[in-house]
């Protein structure tokens, strides 16, 4: 809470004496109110830089889909998303990441999908992360079929397979009442000695 009253501060008082705020400015300030879990006051921020002359980037998006992921604000966090699409902004990792972790704190698994399968058109490059997130959705919502395609495309792409992604699937099997297939990935991890 200091760091953002103090960035909070610092903005003012550019905005007082009509020093020209820029993109880095902002996203700091979007960044430390992501951190104090203050989404609102996130997106506050965020709206008033998309009014006034300074161009919203890849990373001042990325830190207010952080601040709505991290309040579980998956219906802002898809907002903002569209608002990149349409502002032809490139989302990146860690803006896809971000959003299908708010899809999947809301148990929106059919929005976390979506939002992997648009990452993957764009070639946005995947890591474990948003791999990881994808399938949680997916075990969430007793979705197991889907939870072993992800775990399947995570191994097929070569992205380290880790003991979360395996726990999602395999949790996501015996939520699904696939105790078999929990089993089976329970070997496959043995023999990968995935830890």
């Amino acid at each position: 809470k200091h760091a953002f009253d103090t960035m909070f501060v610092v903005l003012s008082w550019h905005e007082i004496n009509n020093y020209e705020l820029n993109c880095f400015h902002y996203s700091a300030v979007i960044n430390a109110c992501a951190k104090a879990s203050m989404w609102t006051k996130a997106l506050h921020l965020f709206s008033s830089m998309a009014q006034s002359t300074v161009k919203c980037d890849v990373i001042t998006f990325s830190a207010a889909v952080s601040a709505c992921e991290k309040a579980g604000e998956w219906e802002k966090t898809l907002e903002l998303f569209s608002m990149m699409t349409h502002g032809k902004v490139e989302s990146d990792m860690i803006t896809f990441s971000a959003a299908i972790s708010a899809c999947e704190k809301g148990g929106e698994w059919e929005q976390a999908l979506y939002l992997f399968s648009m990452m993957v058109r764009n070639q946005a490059e995947c890591d474990f992360i948003t791999f990881s997130a994808a399938m949680s959705a997916c075990e969430k919502c007793a979705q197991w079929e889907k939870a072993l395609c992800l775990l399947s495309a995570m191994v097929k792409s070569e992205v380290r397979c880790n003991t979360i992604a395996f726990n999602a699937a395999i949790s996501a099997c015996d939520k699904g009442g696939e105790w078999a297939e929990a089993l089976r990935f329970l070997g496959v991890m043995a023999l990968r000695k995935v830890a």
